[in-house]
């Protein structure tokens, strides 16, 4: 992995963008928007993924960094949780569902190898570069 000067660099975060940008899109519908507490659970999972993964980045360790991947891991899976409540209560097509759904697969899949790929290397802490021997 070359140098990292930037979170925005990670592919996991940009996916995460997308998904949050979606999760704010589907909330503003009017029958979406008339539930307010999904409204603010989907909105702060959602908000949540990208968070984590940007702060841990700007921690500058790869132990935190694997602390707040997890986490922001984690929320795309409450967010997932809740995107079926949104179908199960009609708020969301099907089809916006299963787009929705597989761009937070996406984002899962992204942060997990991410993860897989710090506890592997050697790294020190500014920025992920490998360590030199």
């Amino acid at each position: 992995m070359a140098t990292l000067e930037r979170f925005e660099e990670l592919q996991c975060w940009k996916t995460g963008r997308k998904l949050r940008q979606l999760a704010y899109r589907h909330t503003r519908s009017p029958i979406f928007a008339a539930d307010r507490s999904l409204v603010d659970q989907v909105r702060r999972a959602a908000q949540s993924v990208t968070a984590n993964i940007a702060e841990g980045f700007e921690r500058e360790g790869n132990r935190e960094f694997v602390q707040f991947l997890s986490i922001a891991k984690g929320s795309v899976g409450e967010l997932k949780d809740e995107l079926y409540t949104a179908l199960d209560e009609g708020y969301l097509s099907q089809s916006d569902f299963e787009a929705t759904y597989a761009i937070a697969e996406d984002t899962t899949r992204l942060i997990g190898g991410l993860i897989g790929y710090l506890r592997r290397a050697e790294m020190t802490g500014s920025k992920f570069k490998r360590a030199t021997p």
